[in-house]
Formats: C-alpha cells, structure tokens, sequence
C-alpha cells in the first residue's frame, strides 16, 4: 500500500467539498486502521483499476451525510437520508474519485473506477477486516468523511 496514492483523492476531496458544500475543509492524520461495520455509518466504495487496483472507500455518519446532502442542495434541511439523499452522497463521491483519477493519469498512473456503490450496516462485511489507509476530512459544523484507502497493487 503506498501513501502517495492517496495524496490526489485528499486533493480532489478539499476541492470538490469547498465547491459543493461551500466549506473549506481540514484534513486530519493519516493513519492505518482496520475497517468496522458501525450501524449508523454508510460506506460509498468504489473500486480501482488498471495500473493499481483497489477500493477507495469514503465512509460517514449518517448524521454527517444527511448535513453533507442539506448543504449540497442549498440549506434544505433533509429528515432523513432517502433515495435522493443516497444518490447525491454517491455522486459526491464519485466527483471526488474521477477527479482524483485525473489527478494519478497526470502522474502517469492511469486508472479507472467503478460506479460508487452505498454501503450500510452489514453490507460493509465484504470490505472488513481490511486494514485501510485512512484520512479523516473534517467540515467544521458538518462532521467528518473519513477517506479509505485499500489497494491491492
């Protein structure tokens, strides 16, 4: 697992979190930890490949997600985190990886990424007991998105 892989997704996370959410966003210590299925947490992975294959997996309170969600659509304030709310998490994700991906084919390292895939509860079993370079990326009066970073090569 190298960590400079990692630098061009916390690059396109501050980014795309400042255009879309309208906060500047802090990064938090790398540090390697083992993936938990957390039953009020979701999980939005999506997969790596080409010249390193892997999973990047952005993991959130559904808590955080509901506010990360209110904030894209302008402050309307959502109860609960339903099909649209899913689906704009996702997308964020998805922004944030492609971005990313640009970022590494700049470096010579060219990739491509799966679809995000959303996680929750028990669903998470397929990617546990994985130990994930981690970033947490803190939104001051949001909560946190932890970034994982799981690759194979």
């Amino acid at each position: 697992m190298k960590a400079e892989f990692i630098n061009p997704f916390l690059e396109s996370a501050v980014m795309v979190l400042e255009q879309v959410v309208q906060i500047k966003p802090q990064t938090g210590p790398i540090g390697l930890k083992e993936l938990r299925g957390q039953s009020d947490f979701i999980w939005i992975q999506i997969q790596l490949f080409g010249q390193v294959s892997g999973d990047i997996v952005f993991g959130m309170s559904e808590v955080s997600a509901l506010r990360i969600v209110s904030a894209m659509m302008g402050g309307f304030q959502l109860s609960a985190l339903d099909d649209m709310g899913k689906s704009a998490i996702s997308e964020l994700s998805n922004m944030i990886s492609g971005n990313a991906t640009t970022k590494l084919s700049s470096q010579g390292v060219h990739v491509d990424i799966t679809p995000p895939a959303l996680l929750q509860g028990s669903q998470l079993q397929l990617l546990e007991s994985r130990k994930a370079l981690t970033v947490p990326v803190i939104l001051d009066g949001i909560g946190q998105m932890d970034i994982q970073v799981l690759l194979a090569s």
